[in-house]
Parts: structure tokens; C-alpha cells; sequence
């Protein structure tokens, strides 16, 4: 009788093997929800998501986290329960299909807002994903902590009037009273030449939605630099933003 030779045995069974392990399609929802708020969307530019194969570097996936903030009665105000679904069908998302032949380690990587740059930070996250399996619903949901912060500033006669706009990641709103309340946020603005800092001032609510002013006196003809900074300490949401001011002689 004859015999297979032993190198060909193992490469009849290692095909066999690979002919069994098949790719099945596993779908995967990603969403950027703004800590304290609601879900980052088309109103803020997106959020760019891309998944990884941490095992090879492969990239699985790449695409944009479009669509609304989603329902704020639901988000914010009916108490939240254990299970319950946050999102409705338009709320923002990222929404692909990876063929997965085995289970897969998977990175993923969102930055965001894109529609702010001076606010986008880079959240990432790791999972372990099964062929078959898909995550829907919620999907993989990444917490983008933080506050978008933008100031304007005019010279005045005897000042440098600041005016800053400050919104929840997702662009939600801050008003008195509202569901993201004005008293709860301290806005300040500095103003530095070097790193010496020449005056402070706080910015108080303007009247209008996420709107904040202040006043700092004005200084001597030169180039500064005008740092505003707010922050919310209870739930720890905080923005910086720093840009050039030049002063010219009165």
C-alpha cells in the first residue's frame, strides 16, 4: 500500500482547514456621543472612523460618523435604564460591514469634531469582534469629552472686549436653565505676553445661547497671545483655545 508522503498529509489538511473557515459579514455601528450630551454629527462636521485588525495593522474600515445629535428627550432627560437604547434611526453613526473569518481584535480610532479643529480630540478603543456577530443598536459608542470654545475679541478705546462662543461637543447649547445650565460653567480669558500673564477676566453669560463676554483693559501696542478657557468642574467637560491679538497704538 502506498503512503502520502507526510508534506503533502499537511498541506491537504491545512487546505482543508482554510476551505472550512469561511468570512461571514458582521456588521459594526460606531457612534461619538459628547460627554454630558448628546452624539456628534453632521451639525459639527462628523466624526473620521477608522478600524484596525490590532493582530496585523490592517485596516478594516475607514469612514465619516454623519447623521443628527439624536433625541434629546431620550438622551438626556427619561431616566436612563439599564439596557435601553440611547439612539434613534437618525442619529449619527458610522455604519460599515467587515467580513470577519475569525475572532478579531479591532482598534478603533475616532477623531473629532472635524467641523472644529481647534476642539478635535482622538478617542480610541479596543474590542474583540466575532465572525457573525454584529454590534448594532448603539453600536460601539466612544465618549468625546470636552467643550468647543470660540473666541472673538475687539480693541476698544480702554479695553479689549472678548466675546466666546462655548458649546458641548455635539454644538448642544449652554443657557440658564437649560439642559446644560450657564451657572454651571466658568469661562475665563487671559491675556499672555510670553508666558507672562498681563490681565484676567471673567466671562459672563451675554444673553444669548453659548454666548459668553467679558472685558480685560486694554494693554500698550504689541502682539499678544489671548487664552480663554471653560470649564464645567461637575462633569469635569473642559475647553482651551489659544490665538494671536495685536494691539496697535492708540
Amino acid at each position: 500500500m502506498s503512503r502520502i508522503p507526510a508534506t503533502v498529509a499537511a498541506t491537504l489538511l491545512a487546505l482543508t482547514v482554510s476551505s472550512a473557515v469561511r468570512a461571514e459579514p458582521t456588521e459594526v455601528v460606531v457612534r461619538a456621543l459628547s460627554k454630558d450630551a448628546k452624539f456628534i454629527g453632521d451639525s459639527m462636521g462628523g466624526v473620521q472612523v477608522t478600524l484596525t485588525d490590532v493582530a496585523t495593522g490592517h485596516e478594516l474600515a475607514k469612514g465619516l460618523i454623519v447623521g443628527t445629535t439624536g433625541d434629546t428627550q431620550r438622551i438626556m432627560v427619561a431616566p436612563r435604564q439599564r439596557g435601553a437604547t440611547l439612539s434613534t434611526p437618525e442619529a449619527a453613526a458610522f455604519r460599515t460591514t467587515l467580513d470577519l473569518g475569525r475572532p478579531t481584535l479591532v482598534k478603533v480610532e475616532a477623531v473629532g469634531p472635524l467641523g472644529k479643529p481647534h476642539a478635535q480630540i482622538t478617542v480610541t478603543s479596543m474590542k474583540w469582534l466575532l465572525p457573525g456577530q454584529s454590534l448594532v443598536g448603539d453600536g460601539w459608542l466612544l465618549e468625546f469629552p470636552g467643550l468647543v470654545v470660540e473666541p472673538t475679541w475687539d480693541v476698544e478705546t480702554n479695553a479689549l472686549k472678548i466675546d466666546a462662543k462655548v458649546t458641548l461637543m455635539c454644538g448642544c447649547p449652554i443657557e440658564p436653565g437649560g439642559l446644560w445650565d450657564a451657572a454651571k460653567y466658568d469661562v475665563r480669558a487671559t491675556l499672555l505676553d510670553g508666558d507672562q500673564t498681563i490681565s484676567t477676566a471673567t466671562l459672563a453669560y451675554a444673553g444669548k445661547p453659548s454666548t459668553f463676554a467679558g472685558k480685560l483693559p486694554r494693554p500698550t501696542a504689541g502682539a499678544y497671545r489671548l487664552r480663554v478657557v471653560a470649564t464645567n468642574p461637575e462633569t469635569g467637560n473642559t475647553g482651551v483655545v489659544e490665538q494671536p491679538v495685536s494691539v496697535a497704538a492708540a
